[in-house]
């Protein structure tokens, strides 16, 4: 199987950025699954753009797109983008739209098709805080999750879904009071994502194969 990881480069001030920072330490093969990493800047249109042509170009089984949630306290699985953007600071391009609509020909929202809950669980039974995130927000993360989801319904039997991933410690030195997670647990959060959900996915596409599900 085929898994296309990407991670946003630092943005708002930030130095650094957890989300590309783990793709640099993932591993090319996980499970027997390729990993196919790709960097992406925190720029609206910039992102989606290099997000399409890198899945026209491998066509993966699964996207899996990583960013920082500043402030958030366990690594978040997102349940849905919607279709909008709004954003309170500029992105990486200097671009800042407000009430903007993502997708002219989009649905007005994506659900994630990654297993969220068997993600969260698998988390904590390695002691990885974890739990579902009902809202992406409005910036480049949610914009990124939206274009995954529907790039993966244009493309077809394609599934995709967005994490959220903490601070890193050195990001909250001066940051009193917010959480922070080290790389290394994020990255083996970040590998139990992806066996997690090749192993739902080998067990949906068997399914179809099966008949059993349309």
């Amino acid at each position: 199987m085929k898994i296309l990881i990407t991670g946003f480069d630092a943005f708002g001030g930030e130095k650094i950025n957890p989300a590309s920072l783990i793709l640099e330490k993932l591993a090319d093969e996980i499970d027997g699954n390729k990993i196919e990493k790709l960097i992406i800047p925190t720029a609206f249109l910039r992102a989606a753009d290099l997000i399409e042509r890198k899945i026209e170009q491998i066509r993966p089984d699964i996207v899996i797109s990583l960013g920082q949630a500043g402030g958030r306290t366990d690594i978040t699985v997102e349940r849905v983008a919607i279709n909008i953007a709004d954003a309170s600071i500029a992105d990486n391009d200097g671009k800042k739209p407000i009430d903007e609509k993502i997708r002219w020909d989009g649905e007005n929202a994506y659900f994630s098709t990654l297993p969220i809950k068997a993600i969260v669980e698998d988390l904590r039974a390695e002691e990885i805080p974890a739990s579902v995130s009902n809202s992406a927000g409005t910036y480049v993360c949610n914009f990124v999750m939206y274009n995954d989801l529907y790039f993966a319904s244009k493309y077809k039997n394609i599934s995709a879904g967005f994490i959220h991933v903490p601070y890193l410690p050195a990001q909250v030195v001066d940051k009193n009071g917010l959480a922070s997670m080290s790389l290394e647990t994020m990255v083996k959060a970040v590998e139990i994502i992806i066996k997690t959900s090749a192993n739902y996915k080998n067990k949906e596409d068997l399914k179809k194969a099966e008949g059993r599900i349309c």
